[in-house]
């Protein structure tokens, strides 16, 4: 109407202007009105539907930001976990041999300083080389081997190739004192443990084989309950961990596969001290041995 009032309405076949009649504003607001109002309708639904998408896709990121920080909260609390019981153990090893071997007490104190700052050294990282994680596992069943003396026999079967794969900070030494306390810890003649890994296709498999003493404790489950949820916040369904009791010898295996992400071998800013470990271990460095 507004155009119809300005202008008079133009006429194709004379190309001029006509005259201002009703049924020219009629024909005005059926056609060229219908004409606007469906271009606007189909401007406002795209508007709509780009708006739609864009929170969409927004509050989708807020989502997986929510539960990556909540993951990874997740993940800082049960590593967390590994910290003072780890620490207590080892503390009550070294309160036994104050009074009857000062001096096995004092190397496992500073043995102990050592594998501590080693942890420090990686920070907050998650995942670290199989090799670094292995110079901390070495010397932790070094302290376990000053504590347990002769009763402690460990073996080890280490593929080269797996060592510069990625593996969770600390995901063995739960494992491994498990393997302890309920085999050469348990047992008056004492026991053996034996690690192996290797890669299989994508995945770094690892295998802890022990003996159990048949007094063995019973314990909680907390190594292997915060394992698993370690490698379920870190790989998803990725990941597996088994544990199992030979029926045959009756020892105990734990078997972990993860997807071998690869690294770079690099030694930790701190390494235990060379000396405890050499009087305290006979078994040899990195083997690489089948």
């Amino acid at each position: 109407m507004f155009r119809w009032l300005l202008l008079p309405p133009w006429d194709e076949d004379r190309l001029t202007f006509g005259p201002r009649t009703l049924a020219a504003l009629a024909d005005l607001s059926f056609s060229t009105f219908g004409d606007v109002l469906l271009l606007y309708l189909g401007i406002v639904a795209l508007a709509h539907a780009y708006t739609y998408l864009v929170r969409g896709r927004r509050q989708e990121i807020e989502r997986l930001d929510l539960s990556r920080s909540l993951a990874q909260s997740e993940l800082q609390a049960l590593r967390a976990q590994l910290h003072p019981h780890f620490l207590f153990n080892t503390l009550q090893g070294i309160a036994v041999l104050i009074e009857a071997d000062p001096s096995r007490a004092r190397e496992m104190v500073i043995l102990l300083g050592s594998l501590l700052r080693t942890v420090m050294s990686h920070g907050a990282t998650d995942l670290i080389a199989l090799h670094d994680e292995m110079v901390f596992i070495k010397a932790y069943v070094g302290l376990e081997r000053m504590r347990l003396g002769s009763r402690l026999d460990d073996r080890w079967s280490i593929e080269p190739q797996s060592l510069p794969a990625l593996i969770p900070q600390l995901l063995l030494q739960p494992l491994i004192e498990n393997a302890i306390v309920h085999g050469a810890a348990s047992a008056t003649e004492g026991g053996w443990i034996e690690l192996r890994t290797w890669l299989e296709g994508d995945r770094l498999c690892i295998r802890i084989t022990n003996s159990v003493a048949a007094s063995s404790p019973r314990g909680i489950g907390l190594g292997l309950a915060n394992t698993r949820a370690r490698l379920r916040y870190l790989y998803s369904d990725d990941a597996q961990l088994d544990f199992s009791l030979d029926p045959k010898s009756g020892n105990a295996v734990t078997f972990v596969a993860v997807p071998a992400f690869r690294g770079s071998v690099t030694q930790p800013e701190t390494t235990p001290p060379s000396a405890a470990v050499a009087r305290s271990s006979s078994s040899p460095e990195l083997s690489a041995s089948q």
